[in-house]
């Protein structure tokens, strides 16, 4: 087969593509002063396109998938320029918001590489761009570590070993078996568990290293029948998930998006508040988001009382030193969103609860492997496995942290920067939530049918950070502990 094989995970998600969801991840960058496009292609043309994936095409064939280079790959195909068309009384930030929508919901052209750049000269002072890569490529963790690059200082990917030769038959066989279901299933597990304190790590990577890992096989053999109890405990807990409770914002989604975002919160003050409460940033920010789509739905007349709602919240799997191979590393826990909860205090250590009883859990790694699955079978197959979660779930949900100081790209200041994930099935809300510069960033994207007008959850989250934070303060010393 000419080419390289495409994962299974990222074959799942080559595949994944509906007329409601597309899936790409979008972000958008906001620069002062404004850049040129030849000086965005001249940085593209050294930081990006050293990574092959970014010049190769993907193609679908009887045994999958796998990526083949483009022998038409044109730059000017993949960086565009745009000029904004705003409406009478609308802003410019509204008008960049309403273009995001659009472009989220504008396949990208499969018979090229695929991802795409649209480059606004004149955004408030400055430039704005929107990125749109395929998810097939890589998960999120990968590709802001790839975007990292283009900024100034960053550099090239490292260089790749030369592969050996693949072998035919049976031999070949059995090695892909090896190289893409058991060594880097082993890897990611143990990693994984390493991350999440699991004494279980190294003897799970007996799976990766089977050679290196035979000592101590009775203490190895205890911590893999441990390990075996909770993967059957996590099992039954996917498999047995409820169905969230029903809300406007769940439904079968249409074939339009709008994105929203508010000006992002002082990193001190939420920090400042996690540490008055006893628990993380991640707690507070979460315990926000969920005060501001229940605050949504009370505005819009609806009961909350008592209702949670479910999101997918990925999990990276790799360490971020090997971010620059791309691909798709990663699983998903479910989180419940207290959104019925409106004591903000109250909220937070729901949150936490939620949190803490997720910690240790082997979640991601199931789904990581449902992922794996769904990648070996046909498209109808992996369209109903994978509807698992878009039943159960009403939105995906991404927390990143970012450099705690500004970046500079082509000599322009990177004022802002954001991005979402795919939302998949019938999944309709993406929420983003992103930490750069001594600010967080929050932001949602929303299919129209579900959610016409997502600002209006943009705009209750400050308040709801303001509430929680006057509560804060007003706490005997000592008291926030929870």
């Amino acid at each position: 087969m000419e080419g390289e094989r495409m994962s299974k995970v990222d074959t799942a998600w080559l595949r994944m593509d509906s007329p409601s969801n597309l899936m790409m991840i979008v972000g958008v960058w906001i620069l002062r002063p404004g850049i040129t496009p030849d000086a965005l292609k001249e940085r593209v043309r050294e930081r990006l396109l050293p990574y092959p994936r970014f010049l190769q095409v993907a193609r679908e064939d009887a045994y999958g998938a796998h990526w083949a280079k483009d022998p038409d790959f044109r730059m000017d195909r993949h960086i565009v320029t745009h000029q904004l068309k705003r409406r009478r009384g609308q802003t410019e930030q509204e008008a960049l918001q309403d273009r995001v929508g659009d472009l989220a919901m504008q396949p990208l052209d499969h018979d090229h590489p695929l991802w795409r750049f649209e480059l606004i000269e004149r955004y408030d002072g400055g430039s704005a761009l929107i990125a749109r890569i395929h998810h097939c490529i890589a998960d999120g963790i990968a590709l802001i570590s790839v975007m990292m690059s283009l900024v100034d200082g960053g550099g090239a990917p490292p260089e790749r070993k030369r592969r050996k030769p693949a072998k035919m038959g049976l031999d070949g066989a059995e090695d892909w078996l090896a190289d893409t279901l058991i060594r880097p299933l082993g890897d990611i597990t143990a990693k994984a568990l390493e991350a999440a304190g699991g004494g279980a790590a190294k003897s799970f990577s007996m799976l990766a290293a089977p050679q290196q890992s035979l000592s101590d096989t009775l203490g190895q053999a205890v911590d893999i029948a441990r390990m075996g109890g909770q993967l059957a405990s996590d099992l039954a807990s996917l498999a047995l998930m409820p169905d969230d409770s029903p809300t406007r914002l769940k439904g079968q989604p249409g074939n339009t998006k709008r994105v929203a975002w508010c000006e992002p919160l002082p990193l001190d003050e939420v920090k400042a508040i996690g540490k008055a409460m006893n628990c993380s940033v991640n707690d507070v920010l979460l315990a926000c988001v969920a005060g501001a789509i229940g605050a949504y739905l009370r505005g819009l007349g609806d009961q909350t009382d008592g209702k949670e709602i479910r999101a997918m919240v990925p999990i990276n799997l790799r360490p971020m030193e090997d971010a620059w191979k791309l691909g798709n590393r990663f699983g998903l826990v479910p989180l419940v969103l207290p959104i019925g909860v409106d004591n903000p205090i109250e909220r937070v250590f729901a949150v936490r609860a939620r949190m803490n009883s997720l910690k240790g859990s082997l979640q991601p790694l199931l789904t990581f492997g449902l992922l794996s699955v769904a990648g070996l079978l046909i498209k109808p197959a992996q369209d109903a496995l994978l509807s698992l979660f878009g039943r159960k779930t009403t939105a995906v949900m991404t927390n990143v942290p970012g450099p705690a100081t500004k970046l500079k790209v082509c000599g322009s200041t990177l004022e802002q920067t954001m991005f979402w994930v795919p939302q998949t099935g019938t999944v309709g809300l993406g929420v983003s939530i992103l930490s750069y510069g001594g600010g967080v960033q929050f932001g949602v994207i929303a299919d129209t049918r579900l959610c016409p007008d997502p600002q209006q959850i943009i705009d209750r989250f400050e308040p709801e950070f303001a509430r929680l934070l006057t509560l804060t303060l007003m706490l005997p010393w000592g008291e926030a502990k929870g």
